[in-house]
């Protein structure tokens, strides 16, 4: 079944609303408190983006309990990518930061640094892609941010002790940027991936509607649906030569653009996954969830048969609960314990 943009708004939708639906884990007794840095990290992977997107970014950095005081211990890295309409500071409301965090150290996960950074756009969100239109944001987050957080943290700088993990457009993000960069993340878990399938052009109304757009200061005042696709353009389909947006939409006067619709579907991983099994053979374990009554886990469970197709190890889970409802509870109690047993914590790692 392939995912209308019209069914990934609805979606997004939800995302966007999603701390009020999001059941929160109980607080965990006498859990230990983390330190939570706000920072600025500047992207040099997004300088010169035609948008006029900010390329110093708001980053937030979770540092475990004993961060502080045990100075000459170096911790591995979970880099968490948030999805459309929020950026990081919402993005650790919906997970329950940090009280999550703290959660699952109390119950056993071993302590890491957490990193969130901010990927939203002029039309709140970047696809986690690359463009000019927007930014490289795949490299900034596997090459800016990954840097930064060595450079200024105690990490263990190995690709081993390094993990990605996202949730609806940041599962695509960790989908995308996974297969791609293996050589920079050594664990990986996908949550509610939205995009993975090639998507049909908007309806005419729809198309007439987006064409109407002539700026981008018209672009806080649209609809969800409508930012949704100027944001999905912007990403897969940038255009240098078309102010002020700077993008081609997939439907012009009525008529599709076979080529605009390519340029999408050339972005779709379910289409270019087959071109990064090796890549994905290398990662030390690879997991996917998404819940019952979300509608992405049919694209969800389509990634997941090509992984056993190729014999990739890999977990898949659908779980009780719909695209936001259980994210809280799956990023204390998955999520962190996932990469505790899956990511390097020496200096020394096979």
């Amino acid at each position: 079944m392939k995912h209308l943009i019209g069914a990934l708004a609805v979606v997004l939708t939800v995302t966007s609303i999603a701390q009020v639906q999001t059941e929160v884990p109980a607080v965990i007794p006498n859990a230990k408190p983390v330190a939570v840095d706000h920072i600025k990290i500047h992207g040099k992977s997004l300088e010169g983006n035609l948008e006029g997107d900010a390329v110093d970014r708001d980053v937030i950095v979770v540092l475990p309990p004993s961060y502080a005081t045990d100075k000459k211990r170096r911790y591995p890295v979970v880099y968490a990518m948030h999805g459309y309409s929020i950026g990081a500071e919402q993005w650790t409301h919906e997970i329950h930061v940090p009280q999550t965090v703290e959660g699952a150290f109390a119950l056993g996960a071993k302590e890491m640094i957490v990193v969130l950074p901010d990927s939203k756009t002029l039309h709140n969100g970047s696809m986690y892609s690359t463009s000019v239109t927007t930014g490289d944001f795949e490299s900034f987050i596997a090459h800016d941010v990954v840097a930064y957080v060595d450079a200024h943290y105690r990490t263990l700088p190995d690709r081993l002790s390094r993990g990605l993990v996202g949730h609806s457009m940041g599962g695509y993000g960790a989908t995308r940027i996974g297969m791609r960069h293996s050589d920079v993340f050594g664990s990986l878990y996908i949550m509610s991936p939205c995009c993975l399938s090639p998507r049909t052009p908007p309806n005419p109304e729809t198309s007439k509607a987006l064409e109407a757009v002539k700026s981008p200061s018209e672009s806080p005042n649209l609809s969800f649906t409508l930012r949704v696709q100027l944001a999905s353009a912007a990403a897969w389909s940038p255009n240098p030569k078309k102010p002020p947006l700077y993008l081609d939409l997939p439907v012009k006067d009525g008529v599709v653009q076979p080529d605009v619709v390519a340029r999408w579907t050339a972005n779709a991983p379910l289409d270019f996954v087959d071109q990064y099994i090796f890549n994905l053979r290398q990662y030390r374990g690879i997991a996917m969830d998404v819940g019952d009554q979300d509608n992405l886990r049919v694209d969800a469970g389509k990634l997941h048969d090509i992984f056993d197709k190729y014999s990739l190890a890999n977990s898949f889970e659908i779980y009780h609960g719909t695209h936001t409802s259980a994210v809280a509870d799956r990023f204390q109690n998955h999520v962190l314990p996932f990469f505790s047993r899956n990511l390097c914590f020496t200096t020394k790692c096979d």
